[in-house]
């Protein structure tokens, strides 16, 4: 993973979680944790509810653990054992969370199906074979507007075609054309920043990987999905 690969080995130390020390406060824990990994690689830090622990969310997106001291450095999951709840999913689900509205949807490709009452916003490489795979499952659904941004990020071959669709008379039926018949977009060429500024916004938002979906309030789906995974998704914000 790149905190291996970008700021060196974190060594995982036995520990018990019921001989942690006193209360540090964050600011400590920051500086400890940044001398340890030797650079200013720290988002913030927040101590959890549980066993102690400080949560340590670093500014490429990954989330470890340690104590008051920092002692150690714990890299991998906390599972609450009554609930049994992957506790740092749950975390990770809230920070990969984006705040929908501020999406500049005039960059994306707008497919509206039947009334088109729910929302969902994709980032997509053409040339991505799971977004083939989500492009075929999206198109069974119904009453819903999907906005699709163009995020070419595997080859220089993506960057065309994203053009080619984004040039076309008919944006949404360039892209269905291509993702689900596999149908080559005819040559165009246009005024085409959109690509560019969605390349920009994906890189903020942490998009490492295509498909990836959010929701209507900001939940971020990583990869594929199937359709009824995806509908039971969408239905479980209208009862939160």
């Amino acid at each position: 993973m790149s905190f291996v690969s970008g700021y060196g080995r974190v060594l995982a130390l036995s520990l018990s979680l019921f001989s942690i020390g006193a209360h540090a406060d964050e600011s400590s824990v920051r500086k400890s944790m940044e001398a340890f990994i030797g650079g200013p690689a720290v988002e913030t830090v927040t101590r959890t509810p549980y066993g102690g622990l400080y949560e340590v969310v670093l500014k490429s997106g990954e989330l470890v653990y340690t104590d008051d001291k920092v002692s150690f450095v714990i890299d991998g999951r906390v599972i609450d054992a009554q609930t049994r709840r992957d506790m740092t999913q749950l975390r990770l689900n809230q920070l990969s969370a984006i705040d929908f509205t501020s999406l500049p949807l005039d960059q994306a490709i707008k497919h509206v199906k039947g009334n088109g009452k729910r929302v969902i916003a994709t980032f997509e490489d053409p040339n991505c074979g799971y977004c083939k795979r989500l492009g075929k499952e999206l198109a069974q659904m119904k009453d819903v507007t999907i906005y699709t941004f163009l995020y070419p990020i595997l080859s220089p071959d993506s960057t065309t075609k994203s053009r080619d669709i984004w040039c076309a008379k008919d944006r949404a039926k360039s892209w269905n054309d291509w993702i689900v018949d596999a149908k080559v977009p005819a040559t165009a060429e246009c005024e085409a920043g959109a690509i560019d500024r969605n390349v920009a916004l994906g890189q903020k938002l942490r998009i490492n990987g295509t498909p990836t979906i959010f929701l209507s309030d900001g939940s971020r789906i990583g990869g594929y999905v199937p359709a009824a995974e995806l509908e039971k998704a969408i239905a479980s914000i209208a009862v939160k």
